[in-house]
């Protein structure tokens, strides 16, 4: 690994508080910014090492941001989501991969396992665009928790989906049964960390008033539930996803302080701004050292093939709903689809490929230019789409233009 001083990271956050500064005021996402000055740091005459490694984004930046996202999610709310999401992130993330995966070996000449384990990272989705425009235009909050969830929750389904494809590539058992206790044994071991992690944290917690030490416990939460589930070879996202679940819906009902409960909600949305300012960055940095004219052709098909794979992933699915309770407007569709940005966890599971995979370095390359088509073109897009569809929420009660059309 590169070594990541403190020199660089002072540079990063200066470059970074400028560029939020400037998205603001020209009204464009904040990470198209920050990728577009990865890039020029990247062509500068200067001495800045952008490292991006698989490791620094799955094992340091992936938890924080997985945490704070969830321990926002009300579970109320996403538990009577559950059967329309869990349709999606199971049925639409194994629709996804197989279109891409299929695709990409008969039109690009790609092996079956090099296909399938660029299908399954690149179903992984990443709308810190989209996140950010919802917080900014106030959109209905059912579509923000659809698009947070589902996010989350594919983000657990792609990685658990690589983890099997690599242990099948290195030679494992795979017959059915076998990837069937694999696959139980990855989600719900992962499930079972983040409660063993959060839940004696959080009665930890519940004996002191102390906010900073409250806060730490909650970064011990994040930190802990994932590496505790990746060391036993299970969900680190999942686990964590279920451990800020069980924060934000549970610690905060009488185990932390009122004080301790507001910071940190403020700690953990400093926390991910500063982790995506770097993440983004970073990628832009690598993405100007990426040698995408000797893949054009594959690159092209690829970002094609993913906007596909995404479109059989929402609408099918979302019209096997119509008619129940968990009807979802035609607006909310679209934006699921053309919202569903790819970004750092795709990145590292492609870094993270294995040696033995044949097009392993084509596909890292391929990897990112999917990945920039989402964040320059879906992500600049996406405020306009909102607006278009008419999905801001008023401000009185009652709802807007999203309930009609279902």
């Amino acid at each position: 690994m590169h070594v990541f001083d403190f020199t660089t990271l002072g540079a990063l956050l200066l470059v970074a508080s400028v560029v939020a500064m400037i998205t603001h005021r020209i009204k464009l996402p904040y990470s198209v910014g920050l990728v577009a000055a990865g890039i020029v740091l990247a062509l500068l005459p200067v001495d800045i090492a952008l490292p991006l490694t698989p490791e620094l984004i799955f094992f340091v930046f992936l938890p924080p941001l997985v945490f704070e996202a969830a321990v926002q999610i009300p579970w109320v709310p996403l538990r009577r989501e559950l059967p329309l999401l869990i349709a999606l992130v199971t049925v639409g993330v194994v629709l996804a991969a197989g279109v891409v995966a299929v695709g990409m070996h008969y039109m690009s000449g790609w092996s079956w396992i090099g296909a399938a384990m660029f299908g399954v990272l690149i179903a992984a989705t990443d709308p810190v665009s989209v996140i950010a425009a919802f917080k900014s235009m106030k959109v209905e909050h059912r579509l923000h928790l659809l698009v947070e969830s589902e996010s989350l929750l594919n983000d657990g389904v792609a990685a658990v989906g690589f983890a099997i494809l690599v242990a099948i590539a290195a030679g494992e058992a795979a017959g059915p049964v076998a990837v069937s206790v694999k696959l139980a044994q990855t989600v719900f071991g992962g499930i079972a960390c983040g409660g063993l992690v959060a839940v004696p944290l959080i009665l930890v917690a519940g004996r002191t008033h102390d906010r900073l030490v409250e806060i730490t416990l909650t970064m011990v939460i994040a930190y802990g539930s994932f590496l505790l589930a990746e060391h036993f070879h299970m969900s680190g996202v999942l686990a964590t996803l279920t451990a800020g679940v069980i924060v934000g819906n549970y610690g905060f009902l009488g185990s932390f302080s009122a004080d301790g409960r507001q910071g940190m909600l403020a700690h953990w949305e400093y926390v991910a701004f500063l982790i995506n300012s770097i993440i983004f960055i970073l990628i832009g940095g690598r993405e100007a050292t990426m040698p995408f004219l000797a893949v054009i052709e594959a690159a092209a098909a690829a970002t094609v093939l993913a906007l596909i794979g995404r479109a059989v992933a929402v609408y099918p699915i979302m019209a096997a709903f119509r008619g129940t309770r968990l009807a979802v407007p035609w607006g909310y569709k679209h934006v699921l689809f053309w919202g569903g940005l790819r970004g750092a966890l795709a990145l590292a599971l492609a870094l993270g490929l294995p040696a033995t995979i044949p097009e392993r370095d084509t596909i890292i390359v391929v990897s990112f230019a999917v990945v920039a088509f989402s964040i320059f073109v879906q992500g600049i897009t996406m405020p306009w789409l909102i607006q278009w569809l008419g999905l801001i929420a008023p401000d009185t009660a009652g709802h807007a233009s999203a309930d009609s059309g279902q």
